[in-house]
């Protein structure tokens, strides 16, 4: 894993260096799960030692409440960041895959509860996931969602927060969630893997997307494998 996570980053570094030559600029960083580190302040030392810029972190799978949001451990995140060097890139709600946001109350309350995690570890993007179960299906699942994320999205804006749409449907589907919730704490999580699988023209979606649409993205050279 190691060896593969250093081959990616050096093709990242190199998409960096072409990009440089055409005055763009940009990080590249690595998800906790693919260090085999999720929610476990170790990896953002292993990211460091890697040459990553950066490291997306879990917020774990809590029940009573997200174990993310213990004091204790976003300190321990915060020592070791700066202990390190290395910022805390993201943070990804992986326990929307349990407790799917389309059609679970719990998935709401822990939306909710990861904006003040975020803000006392200062993060400034939430990766929501919509996969396997979860995945937005129709225009009424759609809808659902962009209502639910209206009702949370006005305490992601007095925290500095963004919520950001990961998920397996078009970009012009995610505007219309945005649109829906009436904020501009909620934004698109392009990810070029999945836009690719569904059959949708990456470099069309980012470009009619903008800068003003996306909050984060995350590159994958295989499935499962990604970087920030």
């Amino acid at each position: 894993m190691v060896e593969s996570l250093r081959a990616s980053l050096w093709r990242g570094s190199g998409l960096r260096v072409y990009a440089a030559e055409r005055g763009v600029h940009f990080k590249v960083g690595v998800t906790d799960w693919n260090l085999d580190l999720e929610n476990k302040p170790e990896a953002v030392a292993l990211a460091k030692k890697l040459g990553f810029d950066g490291v997306q972190i879990s917020l774990g799978k809590g029940t009573g409440r997200l174990p993310m949001s213990d004091p204790a451990l976003q300190t321990k995140y915060l020592s070791e960041s700066k202990r390190v060097g290395l910022p805390l890139a993201s943070i990804c709600l992986e326990v929307l895959h349990r407790n799917i946001l389309k059609s679970d109350p719990l998935g709401q309350k822990w939306v909710a509860e990861s904006i003040p995690a975020a803000r006392n570890l200062g993060i400034k993007v939430i990766l929501l996931p919509f996969f396997g179960k979860g995945a937005l299906t129709t225009r009424a699942e759609m809808g659902y969602v962009g209502d639910l994320l209206r009702e949370i999205a006005p305490q992601a804006e007095k925290a500095g927060v963004i919520l950001g749409l990961e998920d397996t449907i078009s970009a012009r589907d995610n505007v219309s969630i945005m649109e829906r919730t009436k904020s501009p704490a909620v934004l698109t999580y392009y990810d070029v893997g999945n836009s690719t699988k569904g059959g949708f023209n990456v470099v069309e979606e980012i470009r009619w997307l903008g800068a003003d649409r996306i909050c984060e993205m995350h590159l994958k050279d295989k499935p499962g494998r990604e970087l920030v």
